[in-house]
């Protein structure tokens, strides 16, 4: 269960998942969220058939029992999904489907060669050929169509209809009326080749869709059996302990060995080895990682033993929460798909008086009865809106299986739904274009003097210092003894000086070798004035009375981000720089990486107002961040993009979660997020579309019942396999354009 924000005043709330069964289209999802809400005041579900879940955030008060009861009063079956978990596989639902098929394709060929036998040539009939007919018939109208028949007695139970009732109705329908004519000759054609075909024909259609949705959802399954099974913990002693990973305890140190999977998010305390983090992150190439790195969940180490402490476990790792999010996202609605759920909902009702209708008006208009029959059991069959039903969530699936492969987890259809409108991306600086840490980017050594030996002297007394600056030139220093040193002072706000190897070396700024007397050379002089103009902090480091080199420190841009500036560009979008940092600093940075508008020296607080004003100009805007002050602006911006370095504050408050390192995932996600777009909306235009044209032509006899049915269920199969493109979504395929920001923005 997942803590859920409250307004001040209100009860607290949780977040709870239940796994749902029975569920058979998207009108019984509608049914159990109905139930749900009415449990009581700030009670709101969502339930997806597509993952056969509900999320349902709750009063505290509200207990677990009483959910599952109110699923249960709705007659389907519930239980809770425990944090962390696997997703169930649908492969039982598959095999119960594939079962029902495949006798209903024993009986239906047979059956549906000799009624058409029989019917072409009346002479080739038999004594008892009715009940040939007829066991051939019972054991697929009952036994393989028992689950459309179940739904439909639940629904009506209940005072509802779903597309099971239509279906349910459809064989009842075709077998009455069939058994009435061939005892009464008079009244026309048999369809029972009708019955048996819906349901072969609706049974492939729901195997299919089963099996889609449990390949969709294969790469999130992945991820959460990429968890630990079992964790070797240290013990205060030095003894070595196996346990059950769920055991585990924020605090506790463990042991991994090479080829072992690491069991919490947590920081290494000694040793060193190469990670791969590609169930993670999508990134095929090992990580090296040593004593004060941090290292996540799920992830294996592969060349060396690390001793590391666990920082967060269980159901608080980063792996856990994402697969929690994806989850939720699943479980999430669009605007669209609530729309789709009330059309859905309406349908089977309308449907059931159009057949009555159709059936009506042919025998006012002088037809038979056979006629009028057969166009009103068309109606009943075609009319079905399981693609209509199947349209978002099966795209959703399909769009979060992928994403998951590239390190591209969305949470939610509101990134679906924003990626085709935004027009500009804003980008915070550090941490997200930079790295976020301080290092050595640059050096300059007098004549005379070796580069390794003024790192090292540089880095003896700055190995004194807590400065984020000494600690990027220690870390630059070369491998090897290091120097002694003696007499270190710190100078404030100037830099340290100390005594190494009999010498006084001074590091620090320009200001400081001028009082103390020290020239700097004209050459070094220019050198240093460059490194400044460019956002860089430069170290001057002397000895003997005399300057000896300089070092640019500065925060690295990452390398990957000129390219993702470019491939958003390509995408019809303007990129934007927003920092807290100073204009100089920031128009460097945004010049190495392509971006011309840039927004500097902001406050934390005011990240939020500055997306808030790109908006009021007209512009739809994402934001991509990674830090807790970027939080607000995530959550203000119509598209929130956190990087998965961030913090927990910013995860939360953004659409999509951006797994890998390389930033040319922002465009790749937004080229994902616009791809299930198109498919939604293609979804949703054919279901709609096949609809409206079908139900004319079925009622005006254009569709017999048995074209009715194959067309039905080729229209889901349709809508399922656009899905299932996404699947192959390949991230650097041509780009798909957006919304181009005019010239003349700044």
């Amino acid at each position: 269960m997942l803590d859920a924000p409250t307004a001040p005043g209100l009860p607290a709330a949780r977040t709870v998942e239940l796994s749902i069964r029975g569920m058979t289209c998207t009108a019984c999802a509608a049914r159990i969220e109905k139930k749900l809400t009415r449990i009581g005041p700030g009670v709101v579900a969502a339930v997806s058939f597509a993952t056969e879940q509900a999320t349902v955030t709750a009063p505290e008060a509200v207990p677990v029992r009483a959910m599952i009861a109110a699923v249960e009063d709705a007659g389907y079956a519930a239980g809770l999904i425990v944090p962390a978990a696997a997703p169930a596989p649908g492969g039982d639902q598959a095999a119960y489907l594939r079962r029902r098929l495949i006798v209903a394709l024993v009986f239906f060929v047979p059956l549906s060669d000799l009624s058409i036998t029989l019917s072409l040539f009346p002479g080739y009939r038999f004594p008892g050929w009715q009940w040939v007919l007829v066991a051939l018939t019972v054991p697929v109208a009952l036994w393989a169509a028992w689950p459309f028949h179940r739904a439909a007695v639940k629904n009506a139970r209940h005072g509802t209809f779903s597309m099971d009732t239509l279906v349910s109705l459809g064989v009842i329908a075709a077998c009455g009326w069939s058994a009435y004519v061939m005892f009464h000759p008079a009244g026309g054609g048999i369809y029972l080749e009708v019955a048996a075909a819906v349901t072969t024909f609706l049974l492939a259609g729901r195997y299919y869709e089963a099996r889609a949705r449990d390949s969709a959802a294969d790469a999130i399954r992945k991820l959460a059996a990429a968890a630990a099974k079992d964790v070797c913990v240290l013990g205060a002693d030095g003894q070595e302990q196996r346990i059950p990973a769920a055991q585990l305890r924020r605090g506790d140190v463990f042991v991994v060995r090479p080829g072992e999977k690491i069991a919490a998010d947590g920081e290494v305390l000694s040793g060193e080895s190469a990670v791969d983090r590609s169930m993670m992150t999508g990134e095929p190439v090992p990580v090296e990682t040593a004593a004060g790195d941090a290292v996540t969940g799920g992830t294996i180490a592969l060349s060396g033993r690390l001793v590391v402490r666990a920082v967060q476990v269980g159901e608080h790792t980063q792996l856990a929460q994402l697969i929690a999010l994806v989850g939720q996202a699943q479980a999430d609605k669009a605007a669209i798909q609530r729309l789709a759920d009330r059309v859905c909902g309406i349908f089977v009702p309308l449907v059931l008086a159009a057949a009555v209708l159709t059936l009506a008006g042919w025998l006012a208009a002088g037809a038979t009865a056979a006629q009028a029959f057969s166009a009103g059991l068309a109606v009943l069959i075609i009319a079905c809106p399981c693609a209509l039903g199947l349209a978002t969530p099966a795209a959703l699936v399909a769009a979060c299986g992928r994403g998951a492969q590239l390190g591209i987890f969305i949470k939610g259809h509101q990134a679906l739904e924003s990626s085709g409108l935004i027009d500009t991306v804003v980008f915070d600086k550090t941490g997200t274009i930079t790295s976020g840490q301080m290092t050595v980017t640059a050096l300059a050594a007098a004549p005379g003097t070796e580069p390794a030996e003024l790192l090292r002297y540089a880095a003896a007394v700055e190995r004194a210092s807590e400065h984020p600056v000494a600690a990027a030139i220690c870390a630059a220093a070369p491998a090897g003894p290091r120097p002694e040193m003696d007499a270190f002072r710190a100078l404030s706000g100037q830099g340290a000086r100390g005594v190494v190897d009999g010498r006084q070396v001074i590091v620090g700024h320009e200001r400081l070798l001028r009082d103390l007397g020290i020239a700097i050379p004209s050459r070094l002089a220019s050198q240093w004035a460059q490194w400044e103009r460019a956002g860089q902090t430069t170290v001057l480091v002397g000895w003997d009375g005399r300057l000896h080199g300089a070092l640019a420190v500065g925060d690295a841009i990452k390398p990957s981000a000129a390219a993702a500036v470019d491939g958003l560009r390509r995408l019809g979008l303007w990129p934007v720089l927003l920092t807290g940092d100073n204009e100089a600093t920031a128009r460097a940075v945004a010049a190495a990486v392509g971006i011309e508008e840039v927004i500097a020296g902001i406050l934390p607080a005011a990240k939020a107002a500055a997306v808030r004003d790109l908006q009021a100009r007209g512009h739809r805007v994402a934001m991509v961040g990674d830090g807790v002050n970027d939080a607000p602006a995530l959550a203000a911006a119509d598209l929130g993009m956190a990087v998965v370095a961030g913090t927990d504050v910013a995860i939360s408050a953004a659409d999509l979660i951006l797994l890998r390192e390389d930033l040319r995932v922002v465009p790749d996600a937004i080229r994902l997020a616009r791809a299930a777009r198109a498919t939604i909306r293609r979804n949703l235009a054919w279901a709609f579309g096949y609809n409206v044209a079908a139900v004319p032509l079925a009622a005006l006899g254009f569709l017999s019942p048995v074209i009715a049915a194959a067309a039905m269920t080729l229209s889901s199969a349709l809508v399922v396999a656009s899905s299932l493109r996404l699947r192959r979504f390949n991230p650097s395929g041509p780009p798909r354009l957006g919304p181009r920001r005019g010239a003349g923005v700044a």
